[in-house]
């Protein structure tokens, strides 16, 4: 059973309330609670955030515009569609009118499809070629995609639920460490298979076209053997789906961060979220920051990896959840 399947179980079962879940996929579950009423969940989407908010925070165009009318510094960026696309919309924008913007924002810059998860096809561009290869990949899957201006800093996720921050954490994306003897594609199959043996779905794919040209561009090859304790990035994107490590920074999170992330929740209609943060470094006044994206079904089991206290922090904020489902 899946980390925040099985703690979402545990919680309920000590509140006294009945669990059923779906047997082959072990993903989504139904909540029979004591005083009769009913809920479900899907993975890490639950209940808690009404349907419009959660819809408008998947859609990374929509919800960037209205948090930046909000007052918020969010990514500078636009949506491109592909040829069915364009025959539909009012103010048609194509694939070749996204490589234009590209070359007004500056390369590189970060393209990514319109509202799919776990960090898929997000990728830092630095020329045309590659624009074009991205972009008909997004186009393969999807009809939007997204070009961003691309930011510097540290990739932070603070998450919130109903008022208070229940955990913050840094996304490093995905990287090996030498040791000096083993070859990078040793390094990153003995990665994936420690990361398989979680359950979760981690997606460190060795043909991603993104990991081998992070690769080339360090001029190494699957083959090269790295220094010990010489750290190799495989990817520009810090998502913890592709492979990434975090870094707790709950307990020593600025106050005025978790204002921040507390305030761009309320003002998405939102309970509970992943408030996705570059900045450099949060336990610092608020100086200067770039919002990312907020994420209205933030998954926990990559940060609950990190050890007890983590969690019991994710235990902590379940119950929270499941009693409110409870009242409500």
């Amino acid at each position: 059973m899946r980390l925040t399947t099985a703690i979402l179980k545990k919680v309920a079962t000590e509140m006294g309330a009945i669990v059923l879940i779906e047997p082959e996929y072990k993903l989504i579950g139904h909540i029979t609670f004591k005083n009769g009423k009913t809920t479900v969940f899907d993975n890490t989407r639950l209940n808690i955030n009404g349907f419009g908010s959660a819809y408008l925070a998947q859609d990374k165009g929509f919800s960037n515009y209205f948090l930046q009318q909000l007052g918020y510094r969010v990514t500078e960026g636009k949506t491109f569609f592909n040829e069915k696309m364009c025959a539909k919309v009012a103010n048609p924008r194509n694939i070749h009118d996204g490589w234009d913007y590209a070359q007004e924002l500056g390369l590189p810059v970060i393209v990514k499809p319109l509202n799919l998860s776990l960090g898929i096809l997000v990728t830092k561009v630095y020329d045309k070629s590659e624009y074009y290869q991205v972009a008909e990949k997004i186009f393969n899957i999807q009809s939007v995609l997204i070009v961003e201006k691309f930011y510097n800093g540290n990739d932070f996720r603070i998450l919130t639920f109903d008022n208070q921050v229940i955990a913050a954490y840094q996304r490093i994306p995905l990287s090996v460490t030498g040791d000096g003897k083993s070859t990078i594609l040793q390094l990153v199959l003995t990665k994936r298979e420690q990361l398989l043996k979680t359950g979760e779905k981690i997606l460190i794919d060795l043909e991603d076209f993104r990991i081998i040209k992070k690769i080339h561009q360090q001029n190494l090859t699957w083959e090269s053997i790295v220094v010990n304790d010489t750290v190799v990035y495989l990817l520009d994107n810090a998502n913890l789906s592709t492979g990434g490590d975090s870094i707790d920074f709950t307990d020593i999170i600025h106050p005025s961060f978790e204002k921040l992330a507390i305030n761009i929740t309320k003002d998405m209609g939102l309970r509970l979220a992943g408030v996705d943060i570059l900045t450099t470094d949060i336990t610092q006044p608020l100086v200067d920051y770039t919002l990312l994206e907020i994420n209205s079904a933030p998954g926990l089991a990559h940060y609950a990896f990190l050890g007890d206290r983590q969690i019991q922090k994710v235990e902590n904020l379940y119950r929270l959840i499941l009693q409110a489902l409870e009242r409500e």
